[in-house]
């Protein structure tokens, strides 16, 4: 799997916690940006040093906020010289998750979600289009042509990168938190469609629409595209949702 995430979606999952001094906060942020595919299987974080001053908390507040995640089995540790702390990721455990949660919701539940979430990519889209200097939409723009739509694996992470890189470009950190918080919480089942090749293309299309609009200051268009985008994907959401009612699995052809 070829898959890069730029920097501005780094930066955003290891920005400083707004409320420092709480473990939970420390685990549930790493948690995010593995979920989100920022932070890749096998990866070494950061050393504990270099998390505590990037979150801004106490060396033992990231001690326990990453035996937390050891718990959970989403981090390891190793010893020795090339030890350090590293991202575990089970791809079926994943999945299982993803049917519970297809499952627990309800078609009006998805609905709703997928308003939120366009309501917020949208706005961000938008924000982008009025605020972003000429160099970051054209930074943007290489980014995305450089990022790998080719399979499923990459284009779950690399859409997901150029979310988070929309919200930073808007320069707005409330809207940077609740795209990282909705993500993590509604961005796996959106992204699911992206396993149909048709959806990843189409998908891509809408990608540079917005990366169009920004680099041409028309924040309406940008609103625009990111709503589309969202609708696509939403309608792949319950696809899924019917396939697993009737008993199919997530890892067959959603247009089967």
């Amino acid at each position: 799997m070829s898959s890069r995430v730029g920097p501005g979606a780094r930066e955003a999952v290891f920005a400083q916690l707004a409320d420092a001094g709480r473990a939970e906060q420390v685990a549930r942020r790493i948690t995010d940006g593995i979920v989100l595919g920022v932070l890749s299987p096998g990866e070494r974080l950061p050393s504990e040093p270099e998390l505590a001053r990037r979150f801004g908390v106490a060396l033992i507040t990231v001690r326990e906020g990453l035996g937390i995640l050891r718990e959970s089995g989403l981090v390891e540790t190793r010893r020795g010289r090339e030890g350090g702390s590293f991202v575990v990721h089970d791809d079926a455990e994943h999945h299982g998750i993803l049917t519970a949660r297809l499952r627990s919701l309800s078609q009006v539940e998805i609905g709703d979600v997928a308003v939120y979430f366009s309501a917020i990519l949208a706005a961000a889209a938008e924000r982008a289009a009025e605020r972003a200097a000429l160099g970051d939409a054209a930074r943007l723009a290489t980014w995305l042509g450089d990022a790998d739509f080719d399979d499923a694996p990459a284009a779950r992470t690399n859409q997901s990168g150029f979310f988070l890189e929309l919200a930073v470009l808007s320069q707005s950190p409330r809207l940077v938190r609740e795209q990282i918080r909705l993500q993590a919480d509604a961005g796996p089942l959106l992204l699911l469609g992206l396993d149909e090749p048709d959806v990843r293309a189409a998908a891509l299309a809408h990608d540079h629409r917005i990366v169009n609009a920004i680099a041409k200051r028309r924040p309406a268009p940008a609103r625009a595209a990111a709503g589309s985008l969202i609708a696509l994907l939403a309608e792949r959401v319950l696809a899924a949702k019917a396939r697993v009612e009737r008993g199919g699995r997530l890892d067959e052809p959603l247009s089967a």
